[in-house]
């Protein structure tokens, strides 16, 4: 799906920020290797050299494949690809200091709820599912037409009182947080296609294979 110019003038300058940022944290990670690793650790030091610059040597092809980026897939596909990059550099950088990591493996509320509950196919081979606006803002318990943010707020406080680990191991509540996970799913990606094309009537229904 193509971006929008104004869509693409955004996320191009997101991205470079991003690269250029980590780019610089990145360098300053060289530095310091060279200060702490050399004399004790060398050769940690000589893997984690080479780590580095391997990093580099990505935010480069990165910052160049901005350019040929001109949907959304794409977009998706390159974001990603820098995101396992900065996690990379978290990787080496924490070695250097002797420090935990501190970016954390982004936990999938999808895959958690497939394993807690048994069950299992995908939530799109629910002949119920969520295919309209309207439901889905009707099942988050939000004014329709509000916010990503608004969304993402009242998911976060209703997961929680949802969730097995909120009702002592009671898994009664998993059907209603299923809908509202596959409800907050489509309407991430029903806000997010507003912004690039004409938004579709409310509730007409929509595929996200569309």
């Amino acid at each position: 799906m193509p971006f929008s110019t104004s869509k693409y003038i955004k996320f191009r300058s997101g991205m470079q920020k991003r690269i250029y940022s980590l780019r610089s944290k990145t360098e300053d990670s060289l530095e310091i290797a060279v200060d702490t690793m050399m004399e004790e650790r060398v050769d940690s030091f000589f893997r984690v050299e080479q780590g580095l610059e391997e990093v580099i040597k990505s935010l480069i092809e990165i910052e160049e494949e901005l350019g040929a980026v001109r949907d959304l897939s794409g977009a998706m596909r390159l974001e990603s690809r820098l995101e396992f990059v900065e996690d990379r550099w978290d990787e080496f950088d924490s070695e250097i200091r002797e420090r935990p990591r501190r970016r954390r493996k982004k936990i999938n509320l999808a895959d958690m709820l497939k394993a807690a509950g048994g069950g299992g196919g995908a939530l799109s081979d629910n002949p119920n599912s969520v295919n309209n606006a309207v439901d889905a803002y009707a099942i988050m318990g939000v004014e329709f037409g509000s916010s990503l943010a608004d969304v993402t707020a009242a998911f976060r406080t209703k997961a929680k009182l949802l969730h097995p680990d909120a009702n002592n191991g009671d898994r009664g509540s998993e059907p209603e947080l299923r809908r509202m996970l596959e409800a907050y799913q489509f309407l991430k990606e029903y806000l997010s296609l507003s912004n690039t094309e004409p938004m579709r009537p409310p509730d007409r229904p929509y595929s996200p294979a569309e």
